[in-house]
């Protein structure tokens, strides 16, 4: 397969639901959508236009009516052995969640190397790689902090930092400033943008044109489809 410059590419993608009835319920329609390596894409829209939807299905957890899934060049459209999904999720791609999802009982430095565990690091690389993510979004006097003991905006650094453990190629992040304040929300995006510098692949669903201007193009998401794929920020 000849490459290309992009790093994901969806040819024809539909998802739909259906009802006790069998009422289809579309979701996503024949979406077409290339992104590049190193490209920051924000997706944008109304409430109930897929736009979560769609993020869950580049990470593998949406099984899909139509598609052809074009990953980093490889055709995975047709991987539908469970391990094979686990183990490119924890490799390749990883997600940065709205609700943190930080284990309560695990300190900030455990739930950053978590994810690790399962990518067979050894423990004391893993700590180290760790320590110094935490260093890097400004929590490195917080190694042994609970969630709990943090504020909103802090545990979404150490979603962030637990998002890079595995040093993956793509980050996705679903309303990553949801409910945090209008300076923490800054902060957030410098640091999420930051990481673009490291040849990461970020697509980021908002709401907020405030947070999708930091993206280099936003895609939006109407009626089930791609209305404007090319939209440039100013």
């Amino acid at each position: 397969m000849k490459k290309t410059e992009n790093i994901i590419e969806m040819r024809d993608l539909h998802k739909s639901y259906y009802l006790e009835n069998n009422e289809e319920v579309p979701v996503l329609k024949w979406v077409n959508l290339e992104i590049k390596k190193n490209e920051f894409i924000a997706i944008m829209w109304e409430s109930w236009s897929g736009k979560s939807t769609l993020l869950n299905i580049i990470w593998f957890l949406h099984p899909l009516s139509s598609w052809k899934y074009l990953l980093e060049w490889d055709d995975v459209s047709e991987i539908k052995d469970d391990e094979t999904l686990s183990f490119i999720r924890n490799k390749e791609i990883w997600f940065i969640f709205q609700q943190f999802y930080l284990l309560p009982k695990l300190s900030c430095l455990e739930n950053t190397y978590l994810p690790s565990i399962y990518a067979w690091i050894w423990s004391e690389a893993r700590i180290k790689k760790a320590s110094e993510l935490l260093n890097k979004v400004w929590l490195g006097e917080k190694l042994n902090n609970r969630p709990w003991e943090l504020s909103g905006g802090q545990q979404q650094r150490v979603a962030i930092a637990r998002a890079l453990i595995n040093d993956p190629e793509i980050l996705l992040a679903d309303e990553p400033t949801w409910n945090l304040d209008s300076q923490t929300t800054i902060d957030i995006m410098k640091l999420i943008t930051e990481f673009k510098k490291q040849w990461k692949t970020i697509i980021m669903v908002t709401h907020a044109p405030d947070v999708a201007k930091y993206a280099d193009r936003i895609i939006f998401l109407k009626d089930w489809k791609v209305l404007d794929a090319d939209y440039k920020l100013s």
